[in-house]
């Protein structure tokens, strides 16, 4: 097995040609055709999941969020993203994220969300003309108040606590939703019909919601983390026999709520 082999599994789901112009996706350290006798898979890129790499023997990494994200004018152990470069270099472990290729097809990140609360007719909230882009609307089974619809967000994405602005009056049925830092998409959000918008990384001002509109911020980490699961399934669909596994310390966030 080859890494170009995986990579090609991954860009049929998630072209890399999608991804949005700031992005960095793709493989960031390694050549497409160094040997791959196990992958493992996990939401971000650290020097901790470079040493668990090395201890499993696994000689690739996928991840959602980029190692390398914007350009490096120096590589140095000092620095954390320099120290799981030169790491991940000299064990020869090769490193590809799938970011917004991931985030921008109905399956993928947005998607995922949306199946955790049941939603129907599923659209992309902000098509980028080609049946791709971000974030996803879709309809709930069935009308929820918004103490209803906060118990379910709370219980579906595992969450200690969100933020919230002011509680909707009357019903929610209609559901946008964007996985990561969304606010951009709110505007989207609200000519989309929807009732509510639930994202991560929304702005104080940004929860002065107009009558009729709700948004529900669930933390970025908490509203991408199922992509990994999907990332799994779909090289172990692809490679049944192959060494694919995800990190033992899943829980990669650096927010903590106390």
């Amino acid at each position: 097995m080859k890494v170009k082999d995986i990579v090609a599994v991954i860009e049929e789901f998630a072209p890399l040609a999608i991804q949005e112009g700031w992005d960095n996706s793709g493989l960031c350290v390694g050549s497409p055709e160094d040997e791959v006798s196990s992958v493992l898979l996990a939401l971000d890129c650290t020097e901790t999941l470079v040493d668990e790499a090395i201890e499993c023997g696994a000689d690739m990494i996928v991840t959602h969020h980029p190692l390398i994200f914007s350009g490096l004018k120096k590589i140095s152990p000092e620095d954390q993203v320099g120290a799981a470069v030169i790491k991940a270099i000299k064990h020869g472990i090769a490193i590809y994220a799938a970011h917004t290729s991931a985030d921008k097809v109905i399956a993928g990140v947005s998607g995922a969300m949306a199946a955790k609360l049941n939603l129907t007719d599923v659209q992309i909230l902000d098509e980028d003309g080609e049946g791709t882009g971000l974030g996803v609307v879709g309809n709930l089974p069935e009308p929820l108040t918004a103490e209803q619809m906060i118990a379910l967000i709370k219980e579906k994405f595992e969450l200690k606590m969100l933020k919230s602005s002011k509680p909707l009056e009357g019903t929610i049925s209609r559901v946008a939703m964007c996985g990561g830092s969304g606010g951009s998409l709110i505007g989207a959000a609200k000519r989309s019909g929807a009732h509510i918008y639930i994202s991560g990384d929304i702005s104080y001002h940004n929860f002065f919601a107009p009558e009729g509109f709700m948004i529900a911020d669930i933390g970025h980490y908490e509203s991408e983390i199922e992509i990994v699961n999907i990332l799994f399934s779909l090289i172990k669909k692809n490679f049944p026999t192959f060494a694919v596994r995800i990190t033992q310390n899943i829980n990669s966030n650096p927010i903590y709520y106390f």
